[in-house]
């Protein structure tokens, strides 16, 4: 059990990240649009994009650098990619990760409603000034407390509703998606691109799973023998994705088996979220479903602020002639300056899109499918090269799975620009 405690961390971190924008918004969304006609999206993936999340951890724990300096023994080239879809996606990501947030917020403290106008922009304003000063000041350690114990309120929250939702509304209740729905043309061809886009999240996040996995051995002091970073990663993994079929399923039952939809509006979409707990479980849980679903994506608002502080600032590390020499208090302030920088621009989009929750979150979902191929392929590449450790190496199936996962990302980004040109 202590051995198991001292590797816990980074596979949370990831469920944690995940659970948030694609899990809350996304999924739902997907459950409350046509039922179950999205599932198998959900379910591919999670099974596509898993190994190229894998070698994160695998290549962090077998070599003690992380997947960004990786990309850099390939060559600056790739270095260059790299630091150039980390720029041209954060301002994207964080923007839609901190309307969600603000909105949830917003909710659980009705400040829209009582002062009868539309505070989430403000409150956007907010909740990246206070995720900045965490940071400042706990780092990793503050971060990997904080998000056990949020992670946990909202999976046990999830499980509740979704054992009561199943009860009270047998799958079979539920009818088929709509005559006119074709996921592979139009609108719901883009639909599709965003809800994979971040299922079960963004594939150029798995540098940061790489990085909290060297965190999490720096804080204890224990470098695990590979397995069990794996164990430990599996782990979260395996919890994000059972949840991401829950809310599909929570969204099906009880909003499209009821003829219902989600609000288009900020504060409104979270209100719908929370009502669909609510209704089902009781309202005397509205305050514990509220309080958990905000603080899930508060907590994912902090941990993707880490995540692109730390990746961006050993980017732009690794773009150094002489990046050996670059001291740690260096980097240190180079994570503060790259902290400061993600969450005035990610603001900045927030206060462009300050109405319509989706719009941004489908921009954000939709880059990052697109982007990811590119990176997919080098994680692949950087665990199967000669340089890489013998005993760390992926198993054939894992070869085989990174094969067809990597022609379903590459395949879906080119039927999603076929359509759109």
């Amino acid at each position: 059990m202590r051995k198991w405690l001292a590797v816990l961390g980074p596979g949370i971190l990831f469920a944690s990240t995940a659970i948030g924008v694609s899990h809350l918004v996304q999924s739902t969304r997907a459950g409350a649009l046509v039922g179950f006609g999205l599932l198998w999206a959900v379910v591919a993936a999670n099974i596509a994009k898993y190994p190229f999340f894998e070698f994160g951890s695998r290549y962090a724990n077998a070599t003690g650098e992380s997947l960004i300096e990786g990309y850099r023994s390939l060559g600056k080239p790739m270095a260059w990619i790299y630091f150039a879809i980390a720029v041209g996606t954060c301002f994207f990501v964080m923007g839609a990760v901190g309307i969600v947030t603000a909105s949830f917020l917003d909710h659980l403290f009705g400040i829209s409603e009582r002062f009868n106008y539309n505070a989430t922009p403000s409150v956007a304003v907010g909740v990246m000034v206070t995720c900045a000063l965490l940071l400042f000041i706990g780092k990793y350690r503050l971060l990997d407390g904080l998000i056990k114990v949020i992670a946990g309120i909202l999976v046990l929250s999830t499980i509740c509703a979704f054992l009561i939702a199943i009860n009270h509304t047998p799958i079979a209740a539920v009818p088929s998606p709509p005559v006119d729905f074709n996921p592979w043309t139009g609108a719901e061809l883009t639909f599709l691109i965003a809800l994979m886009g971040w299922m079960p999240t963004a594939v150029d996040l798995s540098t940061w799973n790489s990085i909290w996995t060297l965190e999490r051995i720096e804080q204890t002091g224990h470098h695990p023998p590979l397995r069990n970073t794996l164990a430990e990663f599996n782990f979260g993994y395996g919890i994000s994705a059972v949840l991401a079929c829950m809310f599909l399923t929570l969204g099906a039952l009880l909003l499209y088996a009821q003829g219902l939809e989600l609000p288009e509006g900020t504060a409104q979409f979270a209100s719908g979220v929370v009502e669909m707990y609510t209704k089902i479980i009781g309202h005397w849980s509205w305050w514990i479903i509220a309080a958990a679903a905000a603080s899930a994506m508060l907590g994912t608002c902090i941990a993707c602020l880490d995540g692109y502080s730390r990746s961006m600032s050993r980017a732009i590390k690794s773009l150094q002639t002489n990046r050996n020499l670059v001291s740690k208090s260096t980097t240190n302030r180079l994570e503060k300056w790259v902290l400061i920088l993600v969450s005035a621009g990610s603001l900045g989009l927030i206060l462009a899109f300050p109405k319509d929750i989706r719009t941004l979150v489908d921009i954000a979902t939709t880059l990052s499918f697109m982007v990811a191929p590119v990176i997919a392929a080098a994680n692949w590449y950087l665990v199967s090269r000669r340089a890489f450790p013998n005993h760390a190496r992926p198993p054939r199936w894992l070869h085989i799975l990174s094969g067809l996962g990597l022609l379903f990302l590459i395949g879906f980004s080119i039927l999603f620009l076929v359509s759109r040109f």
